[in-house]
């Protein structure tokens, strides 16, 4: 196909991701989806289910790991199907719903929708939408329970199931979702959101390819992975061969307080690339725990992270082997609970933007902040008009991103995991009785480093209502986030609380269900920073000036000793 053909075509695919996602920002009534974007569209192969197409602004990671959730929904229609089904159970106008994070990976807040697209009575392609819903049930509102031993606590579980059978909706699959939340109408407008994304998707796609014709576009889906396996080929031989191995630590499980240890053996030969995990800890009994899918998905994002310039498909991963032995704490299965795979995630690329910099430090980026410090505030509303009315804030927190060869470190971004955005606190503030008394920059918080690590942030949230619970679920407590090529470490997650006039931090560190507040009593969030890049001797005399006239670094003196040492 010659190259104007393809590039036209490759941005007409992609627009079609970005309208769906857009689509369901604007219509989605959870926060966690209208405002932060925690939610993903794309298109999918039609025999494998490896992904054809993303969007620009919806998550990577639920990228990698919907080719999972595709086949999944495949495999489920074709064991219920009748021998004469040409279809292999999936037909027109279906759409399948289920959240199940061993099949499709992330957790369970994650539902994801796949919708067969037909194109003169034979299956094209599929289209599919994962987005993060507010809550569905389990012991924690929210669902990130961190003291959580078995799936069942963490939240309802629902397996692919037809939620639209021949574009009617499934009013007995709708009452059971309802049932399953303390949320019915969040989830029911997040649930419409979608639908109205994958109908929109339908629509867009038929038109393009009316307009282009099906082998055309069919043509360009096959030469745009051809060129990401290319593309990624060329990237991996230009790093040394050789072994390069990394191993970094998640503070604890949430039930034992122990460290569990994320270890990467990288091999690079010509033009492959092995990622080794063997080395990492077993599954363990709290929430941090995540499937093989899961995994993969998040070495996806990361090798996005270091190519990115190849394009977004299942190429990525074309020239990439993986060692996952079963049974680890990142290639865990039912029952284990997995609530909290964002922290596990983050540390998946932390070891290989480590690992990598053995290889090319130039390429590489320091370790960011590691943490979405996902923190759920409940209660009762005691106000005459809302008397009784359950409320839950959910919500993730930014950090500091790795310095790099380039420069220093984005600071108080969101996880590298994602194109999310953290929510405003006008909006945080108008839905729930809270209020933000700081949101800050976190001074001191960056790696030093010829290239300074980017700030955390400080975060200070007061009740409004009687009473509420909260509910903790982070990293990075106990180890900071690494710097590359002699870059020093960030700042330590800290998380604190008030009872009693008195700031107390949880047993564990990072991780508490069930502090109880009351009126006027506060949560504080001191988030890390980023790593440092080179030498902090090589830093210049002029930037570090720089960062002490704005408050970024406060402890001038200890930095000249650094700096001399």
């Amino acid at each position: 196909m010659d190259p104007v053909t393809l590039a036209v075509l490759k941005g007409r695919l992609e627009q079609i991701a970005d309208e769906m996602d857009a689509t369901l920002y604007r219509s989605a009534f959870n926060p966690i989806i209208a405002e932060a974007h925690d939610a993903c569209h794309g298109l999918y192969d039609a025999v494998s289910g490896d992904t054809l197409v993303q969007g620009k602004s919806g998550l990577p990671v639920f990228v990698g790991a919907m080719a999972f959730a595709v086949r999944a929904a495949a495999r489920v229609a074709r064991e219920r199907s009748g021998p004469d089904d040409p279809h292999a159970g999936m037909a027109d106008g279906d759409t399948w719903l289920f959240n199940d994070p061993y099949e499709g990976g992330t957790h369970a807040n994650d539902f994801k929708l796949v919708r067969p697209f037909f194109r003169d009575g034979k299956l094209f392609c599929y289209l599919a939408s994962a987005a993060h819903w507010h809550d569905v049930g389990g012991a924690v509102p929210g669902n990130y329970n961190p003291a959580a031993t078995e799936c069942w606590q963490e939240a309802v579980q629902i397996p692919p199931v037809r939620i639209i059978r021949a574009g009617v909706l499934d009013a007995d699959v709708l009452a059971i979702l309802k049932a399953n939340t303390r949320l019915p109408d969040s989830l029911w407008g997040d649930l419409n959101g979608q639908l109205a994304a994958l109908e929109l998707g339908v629509r867009r796609l038929h038109g393009l390819l009316d307009e282009y014709g099906d082998a055309v576009v069919l043509q360009a889906m096959g030469e745009l992975r051809s060129r990401a396996v290319k593309l990624m080929r060329s990237h991996i031989a230009t790093l040394p061969d050789g072994r390069y191995s990394f191993s970094d630590i998640l503070d604890n499980d949430g039930v034992k307080d122990e460290p569990l240890t994320i270890a990467l053996d990288m091999r690079v030969q010509g033009e492959r690339m092995t990622l080794d995990f063997s080395r990492s800890s077993p599954q363990c009994a709290g929430p941090v725990n995540i499937s093989r899918a899961t995994a993969i998905a998040a070495c996806y994002v990361a090798l996005k992270h270091l190519f990115p310039d190849v394009p977004a498909n299942a190429g990525v991963l074309d020239a990439v082997d993986f060692v996952l032995p079963d049974g680890l704490v990142i290639s865990a299965a039912r029952p284990r609970p997995v609530g909290g795979y964002t922290e596990t995630i983050l540390r998946m690329i932390d070891v290989i933007f480590s690992a990598a910099a053995q290889a090319d430090p130039t390429r590489a980026v320091a370790q960011a902040y590691g943490t979405i410090n996902a923190l759920s505030i409940a209660g009762h509303r005691t106000d005459a008009a809302r008397k009784g009315q359950r409320w839950v804030m959910f919500s993730f927190f930014g950090g500091g991103h790795g310095a790099h060869s380039g420069g220093d470190g984005l600071s108080h971004g969101n996880a590298p995991i994602s194109t999310a955005t953290i929510p405003p606190l006008e909006i945080l503030e108008a839905a729930y009785p809270v209020r933000f008394t700081e949101w800050s920059l976190r001074a001191d918080s960056g790696g030093d480093g010829q290239y300074r690590g980017g700030l955390g942030a400080n975060y200070e949230i007061e009740l409004l209502e009687q009473d509420a619970e909260v509910f903790i679920f982070g990293e990075r407590g106990k180890s900071a986030p690494k710097g590359i090529a002699g870059g020093g470490p960030a700042a330590v997650n800290v998380f604190s609380y008030q009872n009693n006039n008195e700031w107390k931090t949880p047993p564990m560190v990072s991780k508490m269900v069930g502090i109880k507040l009351k009126k006027g009593e506060r949560v504080r969030l001191q988030t890390p920073g980023g790593g440092g890049y080179g030498k902090p001797s090589a830093r210049l005399q002029s930037s570090r000036e720089r960062d002490q006239a704005l408050g970024y670094v406060t402890a001038p003196a200890l930095a000249v000793t650094k700096e001399g040492a």
